[in-house]
């Protein structure tokens, strides 16, 4: 196994999504149930951790294949440190959720456990954390050594304010070109899991470089923290949640703060959403007034929840085998991609750490076929090293796009999905080395967008 740092929705340990038994009257405390399971994984005593677990949890996680997926998560994000903060409790569909932050050397996970009421956990998920990681340094530090499409004098920053007097206010930067406008402007939309405003992963912002980059090139930027990031304990309590929640609300909510700002031209405001962003960018652009352009970064066009057995089968064999315990792992995934294939929205439980009603939602999302039907250009970029979403995906955007008018595709041979050059079959452990967005990026995009 390898370690894994990524933004993009990730299989970090196993889901196990199953029947939720009917409310039955019990003593026990489910945020006591899952803290001694917890304690029970830390002791390495896996046959006591798993003793809560309901039947269908004991066969998919006997102890042997508990202890595999333990130390693989280790083996992924380093040895344990401690948790943070208390457990946050929910009830979801009848069921409680409790959702403990745990610190890892390398990331700030959330561990989710669904317990029954009749006291036994039914699901069990490892995700990145939606609470903020200690000690993040500061988010407004510059770096010494930016690349030259940074010119720290050619555009200002001021702070911006999403969804503002709603439940679901979201901090944000704009930044402006010193030069008088009005100028094109885009939003940028991130990939999965909880993102800050620079979709900061590691020590590298890719966000941050576009805004900066694009502003020194004439193009004001809006640049946000994702729902998740914000109200992440809050989005848990959603049981219906789709990408409506997570994603689309909020940037169609940009498009609109965008429009109105005095410096940009309302009729040349674009769509720029990178992984889920970009797979998601034709429905945000199809929903929202007044997009005249979408660009897609290292957008999937496969569903989701295809491409997260894809990752799993990639990741688990970069070290050039597959153990049994891999295998099993692959197999588990696999089920959790077959169940969600036939779910209806009404259905119980958590899959890859969210609900029926989110895959059902995606389910029936095409990205091509509401591509097709936008009357704006098309800019569709991809990384040829990028193993999250690949050179796949970008045949499939060209294939369903082919004969459609002001559409471009380009791919670069030494980008991964970060968009970040490198050398080599691309792996996690390039996330954990500093670096910027690639210049031919960032002048492609800003070419595209001043010459439309």
């Amino acid at each position: 196994m390898v370690r894994v740092l990524s933004q993009v929705l990730l299989v970090i340990a196993l889901v196990v999504a199953v029947s939720l038994s009917p409310a039955l009257a019990q003593d026990r405390d489910p945020e006591a149930i899952v803290q001694a399971m917890v304690d029970h994984l830390l002791a390495e005593d896996f046959e006591a951790a798993g003793a809560d677990f309901s039947p269908e949890m004991q066969q998919a996680l006997p102890p042997d294949t508990l202890q595999a997926t333990w130390e693989g998560l280790a083996e992924q994000v380093g040895s344990f440190q401690e948790i943070v903060g208390a457990p946050q409790v929910t009830q979801v569909n009848g069921n409680t959720l409790v959702v403990i932050a745990m610190q890892f050397e390398a990331a700030l996970l959330d561990m989710q456990a669904a317990v029954s009421a009749d006291g036994q956990i039914t699901g069990l998920y490892f995700q990145p954390s939606a609470a903020a990681p200690p000690d993040a340094g500061d988010p407004k530090a510059i770096p010494d050594d930016l690349p030259d499409y940074i010119d720290l004098q050619a555009f200002e920053e001021r702070e911006a304010v999403l969804n503002e007097g709603t439940d679901w206010e979201l901090p944000g930067t704009l930044t402006v070109p010193a030069d008088k406008g009005p100028f094109p402007a885009v939003v940028l939309v991130h990939g999965s899991g909880p993102n800050d405003r620079d979709e900061t992963i590691g020590p590298n912002k890719p966000f941050r470089d576009l805004a900066w980059g694009l502003a020194s090139q004439g193009i004001a930027v809006l640049r946000y923290d994702k729902r998740s990031h914000v109200h992440g304990r809050a989005m848990v309590e959603l049981p219906q949640m789709t990408v409506d929640d997570e994603v689309i609300e909020d940037a169609v909510a940009a498009v609109r703060l965008l429009r109105r700002e005095g410096e940009v031209d309302p009729d040349r405001v674009f769509v720029v959403g990178h992984s889920l962003g970009g797979y998601l960018a034709p429905r945000i652009a199809a929903e929202a007034d007044g997009v005249a352009g979408v660009v897609i970064l290292a957008g999937n066009a496969r569903p989701l929840h295809d491409l997260i057995v894809m990752q799993t089968e990639y990741l688990l064999g970069l070290d050039g085998e597959l153990s049994e315990q891999d295998r099993e792992q692959i197999g588990q995934v696999e089920q959790v991609k077959e169940a969600i294939d036939n779910l209806n929205a009404a259905a119980p439980g958590a899959f890859f750490g969210a609900p029926a009603a989110y895959w059902v939602d995606l389910r029936g999302y095409d990205p091509i076929k509401v591509a097709r039907s936008l009357d704006v250009p098309l800019l569709i970029l991809q990384g040829e090293r990028d193993y999250q979403v690949t050179m796949e995906d970008f045949a499939r955007w060209q294939e369903g796009l082919s004969g459609q008018d002001d559409v471009t595709f380009i791919s670069y041979a030494r980008l991964n999905h970060l968009l970040m050059s490198g050398e080599g079959p691309g792996s996690p452990q390039e996330y954990e080395q500093p670096g910027y967005v690639a210049t031919v990026i960032v002048g492609d995009i800003a070419d595209w967008i001043l010459d439309n």
